[in-house]
């Protein structure tokens, strides 16, 4: 009995070492170069308040701007990241998911993208198995 208690302790002590770790997630933030201009307030003001504690570019061009959010081993989603309040310049504070056109979650976006083509993997090649299984003599 004393040895299985000791095997058992070990046990659980070993998966705890191969615990999951949680993972950096990545976070789109799409604007509205309208709305910003209406509130004062500009994407690079917005991104400074986010960069002293996480890893952020913004993107600018002939479409709509853009942040991307880089968070090393957080648990939230994108409703969360829709709460932070962002000041602006008259000293008002605004919630990030009243001023962003989109928040989108793109490691959770990436999962689901790599499900979908995986399944349309398997689907091929069973219809290549098909096929050949149907032109068999």
């Amino acid at each position: 009995m004393k040895s299985f208690g000791i095997l058992l302790l070990t046990l659980f002590l070993s998966l705890s070492v191969f615990a999951k770790e949680t993972e950096s997630k990545t976070f789109l933030v799409i604007f509205k170069s309208k709305e910003l201009k209406s509130l004062n307030t500009s994407i690079k003001e917005i991104q400074s308040q986010f960069s002293s504690e996480y890893k952020t570019k913004t993107y600018a061009g002939n479409s709509e701007l853009a942040m991307v959010i880089n968070i090393p081993k957080c648990e939230f989603d994108a409703c969360f990241l829709g709460q932070f309040l962002i000041s602006l310049d008259e000293g008002e504070d605004v919630k990030l998911q009243e001023i962003a056109f989109r928040l989108i979650d793109m490691t959770a976006n990436r999962k689901s993208l790599d499900n979908i083509i995986t399944a349309y993997e398997e689907s091929l090649k069973k219809d290549k198995i098909d096929k050949r299984n149907s032109t068999a003599p």
